[in-house]
Order: structure tokens, then sequence, then C-alpha cells
């Protein structure tokens, strides 16, 4: 390992509590602010016809979650199956098949996000845009408002009402995605991220071949793929696909986006139960696993495999390259930074890559499964991780309460 990768991984856990922080308060705030805000908000408010000025008990939040999905669910397949026949269609691509759509359309409604297609050779710019943009904030944004529904829950403790959906789901998209989103993707595109309308182009090599090149909106996809740990991306090798993640920096960003609202989440919600110190000791339980990750994941990739080693490959570490095992990583990043993005997309519930899982070292690979097999509770995907982690709490105070024979008790 080298001493440039580990100050990298620092830095990275620097900027991601520096960040997180102030970032928790101010989502605390903007959830436990009173009134209807703006003309905006109360024109949204009408428009879906919702009384804002109501808070629902947890079968009408239930139950405005559930219907909400089905709707959008139902319009991101429609919006696939006929594409052909739609606008912002510049390399004419057909209708997605019904199978494909109903995988896709329930994968991104249910911030899954799974892939099995090639997304610049299979959804028009509409609906890449219209879309699976559009429910990458969707979905995160849902999954907020579930959140901050459980988390009242718990701090209001003898209340018969957990907030409004409505509204929640509101300041989730406008006073917390939609920002983070543009300082992103505006970032992206500084590091050249594509951002562009116009079809695909065909590149001229140099001994006469040519080569099609995708493009499209592209960064505004990924920002919010990476802020809503949606992990679908544009590209169907995502960000280890240069257009998509073509610096350092681009890798920095995208990285950091994974983890920081769900780790901000934790101090929001040591602010809305009135226990900080709690809050810390959450961040601090999941941040060492989180580390525990890397920790296994480098050293694992440095030190390389057998196979690889009897191969007679050159694994050592020197000047110029980072040794060990490179294979599907990407020399632009090189091993630490393929360490940290391995455990935090799969700390998160992300899924989106800047290397191979299947090339890395049997100990190596174990990291991200055994994250998963975790529930995705180590930051987690936005909302989701961490009230996944008040089961995990939940369990680990009833068994300690029946240790010492008390009756068990969390937040009184």
């Amino acid at each position: 390992m080298s001493g440039q990768g580990i100050s990298q991984i620092l830095f990275y856990c620097v900027a991601l509590v520096a960040l997180g922080y102030p970032l928790g308060i101010w989502m605390a705030r903007v959830y436990a602010r009173e009134g209807l805000g703006g003309r905006l908000e109360r024109g949204f408010y009408r428009a879906v016809r919702a009384d804002a000025g109501r808070e629902q008990d947890w079968r009408a939040y239930g139950t405005t979650v559930l219907v909400f999905t089905v709707l959008f669910w139902g319009l991101l397949y429609l919006v696939q199956r006929v594409q052909g026949h739609l606008f912002l269609n510049p390399d004419h691509l057909g209708g997605v098949p019904s199978h494909l759509s109903l995988n896709t359309a329930a994968s991104f409604v249910t911030n899954t996000n799974w892939q099995y297609y090639g997304g610049e050779t299979t959804m028009s710019y509409l609906t890449q845009m219209a879309g699976l943009a559009v429910q990458n904030f969707v979905s995160a944004a849902v999954g907020m408002a579930v959140l901050v529904a459980v988390v009242r829950g718990i701090a209001r403790r003898s209340a018969s009402t957990i907030g409004n959906f409505w509204v929640d789901l509101y300041r989730s998209l406008v006073y917390i995605l939609l920002p983070l989103a543009a300082i992103v993707a505006v970032i992206l595109m500084w590091q050249g991220v594509p951002q562009t309308l116009h079809g695909h182009v065909t590149a001229h090599a140099v001994q006469g071949g040519t080569q099609t090149i995708a493009r499209g909106p592209v960064a505004s996809q990924i920002a919010i793929k990476q802020l809503g740990t949606n992990g679908g991306g544009f590209y169907n090798s995502n960000s280890s696909v240069p257009f998509e993640n073509p610096t350092g920096l681009s890798n920095f960003i995208e990285m950091l986006s994974i983890l920081l609202i769900p780790a901000a989440q934790v101090f929001m919600f040591g602010r809305m139960v009135f226990a900080r110190r709690h809050a810390w000791a959450v961040f601090a339980a999941m941040f060492v696993v989180f580390l525990l990750g890397v920790a296994i994941n480098l050293p694992a990739e440095q030190h390389g495999s057998h196979v690889l080693r009897a191969s007679g490959v050159n694994i050592t570490q020197g000047h110029g390259q980072s040794g060990g095992n490179m294979s599907d990583k990407e020399v632009r990043f090189g091993l630490a930074n393929t360490a940290v993005w391995t455990t935090a997309t799969s700390d998160a519930s992300n899924g989106s890559v800047n290397g191979g899982f299947d090339a890395q070292t049997p100990l190596g690979g174990a990291v991200p499964l055994v994250n998963l097999f975790l529930g995705e509770v180590i930051f987690g995907g936005v909302g989701s991780g961490l009230y996944g982690m008040f089961f995990y709490i939940v369990i680990a105070v009833f068994v300690a309460g029946l240790m010492v024979g008390r009756t068990p008790e969390w937040l009184g």
C-alpha cells in the first residue's frame, strides 16, 4: 500500500464527516420546519390535492407511499414501452421490450436500480431523463420521507401522527436532493462528463476504422444516481467508463456522493430525537465497519492471489504503478480508490462500480458480499440504511435488557 493511497482514504473519511455533519443539521431543520413554505411549495400541494396542513397516521402515510409508488411504476413502464414514438430520441431507438421494461420499472421504483441492459444502447434520452433520472430523484425522496416518518415516531413516542408524506417528499426533493445534484452535476461537467442532447458521435481512427461513441445527458443523471444511492448509470459499465468518470476528482466526488446523505441522516436522527451522543455512537459503529471493509479489501488486492503470482505477472509496487491485482481496475484510480468505492457502494444500496468485482481476490471480493449480507445498513441507502440499522439496535437493546434482567428500552 502506498502512502498516496492511504492519504486519499484518510482525506475521503475526513470529507465525509466534515460535510455530512452540517448537512445532517440542515436536513433536521428542513423536516422540522413549520408552515407550508412559499408559493411554489403551496402550488405543489394544490396540484396533488394534498392537505399539507394535516398530518397523517402510519396507515395513511403508508398507503400514500404505496399508491404513489405504484403510479410512478406504471408511468416509468409506459415511457419505456413507447419511447420509439417519442421525442428526444436522436439515435432512433425502439421501444424497450416488455420484460425489460417491467424489470427496470420495478428496479428503479424501489431504488434497487439493478440493470441488465446497456443504457446507452437501450434507452432514449427522454427515457433516461424523464424516466430513469426522475425516478432516481423520486425513489430516493420516498426513502428519505419514510425515514423521517420513522424518526418522528421514535421522537414523539405517544403521538398518533408521524407527519405528512407530501410535505416530506417535497422538502426532500427541493431542499436537499435538487441543490446537491445541481452542484455535483456542474462539477462533473467541469471534469468532462458529457451533458448534451446530441446523438452518438462517430470517431475516425488513425488506421481508417470508425467507432461510435455514446453521449447524452450524462452528468445530470450520474449526480442523482450517486447522491440517491441508486446506482443505475447512463452507461452499461457506469462509473468505470471514462465518459462517466473521467478524472481523479470526478471519482472522488462520485464516491463521496454515495455515502454523503446516508451519513448525514445519522446526525439528522440525533437532532430530531434530541440524542446527539447516541447518533455519534451509531455513526461510529457504521464508520468502523466501513473502515474494516476498506482495510480488508485494499491489502487483499495489493497482495494479489496465488494464481496471479504464479502466472508471472509483475504485481510489485513501484514508482509509477500501484502493483497488486490490477485486473479489471482503472489505472486512473488505482487500488486505494477502487477499494473505497467497492466498500462504499456495497455499504450503501448503490451498486455502481469503478472497477470489476468479479476480478477481485477471494478475500477482497468477500467484502462487498458481507456488506450485502448485513442488509446494506453500514450507512446504507438513503433512508433505508438507517431505518434498517434500527432493527439491529432494537435487537441489541432487547438482548442486552434480557441479560441484565431489565425491561428492554431504547431511547425511553
